[in-house]
């Protein structure tokens, strides 16, 4: 491995690296910027995938090429995303920061084009430019590209792939045909290859081999589940990991907007990322998750490109993209410069076909893996709250709000009070929407067998129309019949009635504990579930007299009512 000493670079271009830190170049670093320093003028194709020096690999040697006598604009850069202009303009203002004859400028839609043109006024050798705007400040003659000698594209197929083709091709007929182009690219489709055809003279070529480092810096996964309970199985994975970092890819902005809604509202650091907003909310959304004030951004494809985050420990899939070359520029979020990474994809039994297609053709290992059961997330939630408590520094207010209450707790030892916090604890996770149950499909599209084997499904009548939740329901079971609630598996509830698993090892008499049970009048059954139950009670009319306290009787009551009717029985 070269130093960056070795590769040819400048003095100036040097010392300014190892101000920043640069010890080691990459192995597109390495490769390309002796080539481009030493064929000038030439054209050039550099093969790499997102993550891996692209920047510094053009930037650097551009840097030393342009003619800082030569006022006019010598260098151009498209980039397919605001984010990723502002990232490399950045880049190349801190490698040439003892330079000031040097001048770098961004422009990119969604800012205001007068400042734009107003900052293009003074002597700016190097544009960072995104298509769209870079085509209305040429029609404004705010730009002029006759004296540019070298075009950098770069991401090139992420431009295409976003619909910049006609741009493109608009962009390079106006520009000098002096011109050299540096195209830099994950891929090369054949729409790429076209560019090359037309505008591109013999160009050398680097193709760095990624595929052997993603298969060792990234760990492929994915989980088989139900559409339905793919939101539920990712509330495992953060609840049980509440240390990782990431992105969430799904398909459209809606689905992006809810998704981040709902587990918001639950209480999770996420926030979205997509099209609708606006450029000033997008970029509130990248401060925030660049200070860390949020576990997981849920973005789209398009949303998403450009941004370049350290340390991200997950990248995760909502649903797999239908381009191959979006799932490894997907991935490549995670497990940068050297650091370890996992890519995730939560995929119904359908979508199997899709995870050998992607190992097959990018030559990845996929490893099929569970979503986490109610006894993991236990276990981490107990510990995690009580290091919470343990590490808490006492607010001053604390102590008067404590000599307020502190009478009503005289009565609990302090083994009652901590078993009665530890329950909030257990009730939130028994109060996830997917009912505490196995959450993992097979091929087959059903529960997973050898887990489900160790439960039996019981009926009992009692539905949303009675105004309780799972997590009431629970609750009023494992008071009743005196069975621990980690014992009970999936509830699946509906109008009239409920189904529930219970392990088998602690089912024995489980239906006789409810045999002359009512409430409000209403005589509760609970038995083995054989199917036909279902059949005959979604026919049946229940009586007023049962629903006259209807769902404003509420969750809390039907678990204080299970308690009094355990009372009784005892």
């Amino acid at each position: 491995m070269n130093t960056f000493k070795e590769l040819g670079l400048s003095k100036s271009v040097l010392d300014n690296l190892d101000q920043l830190g640069f010890e080691t170049p990459t192995p597109i670093q390495e490769q390309a910027i002796p080539m481009l320093l030493s064929n000038d003028p030439t054209d050039f194709i550099g093969l790499a995938q997102t993550g891996t020096g692209k920047t510094a690999a053009f930037g650097l040697p551009l840097i030393d090429l342009v003619d800082l006598e030569n006022k006019h604009t010598q260098v151009l850069i498209m980039a397919p995303t605001r984010e990723l202009g502002q990232q490399t303009a950045q880049h190349l203002k801190s490698f040439c920061q003892n330079n000031k004859a040097l001048n770098v400028e961004v422009v990119y839609g969604g800012a205001a084009i007068t400042n734009q043109i107003k900052a293009l006024k003074k002597p700016t050798q190097i544009i960072v430019a995104t298509p769209g705007r870079l085509l209305d400040l040429i029609k404004r003659r705010a730009v002029s590209l006759n004296k540019v000698r070298y075009v950098v594209l770069d991401e090139a197929d992420e431009m295409l792939n976003m619909g910049f083709k006609e741009a493109i091709n608009e962009i390079l007929d106006y520009a000098s045909d002096e011109k050299v182009i540096w195209l830099f690219s994950a891929t090369m489709p054949s729409e790429i290859r076209k560019i090359v055809k037309k505008y591109m003279d013999s160009p050398l070529e680097v193709s760095v081999n990624q595929e052997q480092k993603a298969n060792k810096d990234i760990s492929h996964k994915y989980v088989i589940t139900k559409t339905t309970n793919k939101i539920p199985a990712l509330r495992r994975f953060l609840d049980l990991q509440p240390e990782m970092r990431g992105v969430m890819f799904c398909r459209t902005r809606r689905e992006t907007q809810k998704i981040a809604d709902d587990l918001s509202n639950l209480g999770y650091g996420v926030e979205a990322l997509h099209g609708e907003l606006s450029q000033a909310q997008r970029d509130a959304v990248m401060k925030r998750f660049k200070r860390r004030s949020m576990q997981l951004l849920i973005a789209t494809d398009v949303a998403a490109r450009g941004i370049d985050v350290n340390d991200l420990t997950h990248v995760l899939h909502h649903t797999l993209p239908d381009q191959l070359e979006s799932y490894t520029h997907r991935s490549g979020r995670t497990a940068r410069a050297g650091k370890k990474g996992i890519s995730l994809a939560f995929i119904n039994p359908r979508e199997r076909r899709r995870i050998e297609e992607i190992e097959r053709k990018i030559r990845i290992t996929f490893e099929p893996i569970e979503v986490p059961a109610l006894d993991q997330l236990r276990s981490s939630r107990i510990n995690n709250w009580a290091n919470l408590i343990i590490n808490t520094d006492v607010d001053k207010q604390s102590e008067q709000i404590l000599h307020e209450i502190e009478d009503r707790f005289k009565h609990m030892t302090k083994e009652d009070l901590l078993k009665r916090l530890i329950t909030t604890q257990l009730d939130h996770i028994m109060g996830q929407t997917d009912g505490g149950g196995d959450l993992n499909e097979n091929l087959g599209g059903t529960s997973n067998n050898r887990v489900r084997s160790n439960f039996h499904t019981y009926f009992i009548n009692i539905g949303v129309i009675d105004g309780v939740t799972k997590s009431d329901l629970i609750h009023f079971l494992s008071d009743v019949s005196d069975v621990q609630r980690n014992h009970f598996g999936a509830v699946d509830m509906q109008k009239n009635f409920s189904t529930f698993d219970v392990s088998h090892e602690h089912d024995q008499g489980l239906a006789d504990k409810f045999t002359g049970l009512e409430i409000e009048g209403h005589a509760i059954r609970v038995h083995r579930d054989t199917g036909e139950e279902k059949k005959s009670s979604g026919k049946k009319k229940r009586s007023n007299k049962r629903h006259s306290g209807g769902s404003s009787r509420g969750g809390r009551t039907s678990r204080r009512e299970s308690r009094r009717v355990k009372e009784r029985r005892r």
